[in-house]
């Protein structure tokens, strides 16, 4: 028997939680909250798969997270999002965490949930459209492009 992915999901913005929470409830056990201090509690007593959070969590940010699961050798992996992707996109990068775009969100959670995640991140968080990227390959939000055309 397969379990469900344990998701842990980290926002500010309740209505923003409650969205992505509904995107994958029906497929992974989700814990949702919306500071550092208590989304770092959650991950050193529990055990989580999917590390989901938004890059800016007041006066700490997404990243701190990724790096505290693996100081403390936690399996959990990360994904952390925000509106654009700036320059702290690259440092979600060499976290060893998976960045992805606030609007792109609802479309490929899912996707990450289900699916297996690659090692690291080879996508280049500046690069909108991975159909103009030379290596080709699709992604979830490559597919929800196509079919919005």
């Amino acid at each position: 028997m397969v379990t469900a992915k344990r998701v842990l999901v980290v926002e500010p913005a309740p209505h923003v939680r409650r969205t992505l929470v509904a995107a994958i409830e029906s497929i992974a056990e989700v814990d949702a909250g919306e500071e550092f201090e208590r989304a770092r509690e959650r991950l050193l007593s529990s055990s989580y798969d999917l590390l989901v959070t938004n890059l800016r969590l007041d006066q700490y940010n997404g990243v701190n997270l990724v790096h505290l699961a693996q100081a403390f050798g936690l399996r959990t992996r990360g994904i952390v999002y925000d509106e654009r992707a700036s320059g702290l996109a690259d440092e979600v990068r060499r976290a060893g965490a998976l960045f992805e775009c606030t609007h792109r969100l609802l479309i490929t959670l899912p996707a990450y949930v289900r699916g297996t995640l690659p090692s690291r991140e080879r996508r280049d968080a500046a690069t909108f459209d991975r159909r103009t990227h030379p290596r080709g390959g699709r992604r979830m939000w490559d597919g929800h492009l196509v079919a919005t055309l």
